[in-house]
């Protein structure tokens, strides 16, 4: 799976397992959304585990670029609040030095 795929479906992995804590800590769901939520954590601690970087801080730093852009996509999706021109512009950048630390040039 190319790296780009991977992250986002580790990122979504990740935001919905959060999510299930976030529904049941603060919205009062049921404690049974923390079920799912464990499992989708382990997928996406899984998922990201599978990055072809070198390094395993590597790929997370790369990664939380990713997790940036996917979490205010999930913001706009489904908790139905755009993102405003200060959201889109942070994620831009930070998306920007996700790609830097990935694909940057490593000395030999």
């Amino acid at each position: 799976m190319p790296t780009l795929m991977l992250y986002i479906a580790a990122a979504l992995a990740e935001i919905a397992g959060c999510f299930s804590v976030w529904a049941w800590w603060r919205l009062g769901a049921s404690a049974l959304w923390l079920v799912p939520g464990l499992a989708s954590l382990a997928l996406f601690a899984w998922l990201l585990s599978l990055s072809a970087a070198d390094y395993a801080g590597r790929a997370y730093a790369a990664y939380g670029g990713v997790y940036i852009v996917a979490s205010l996509g999930w913001l706009w999706a489904v908790e139905q609040r755009l993102p405003d021109r200060w959201d889109l512009a942070g994620a831009g950048l930070c998306l920007a030095g996700a790609a830097l630390i990935l694909l940057g040039p490593r000395p030999g």
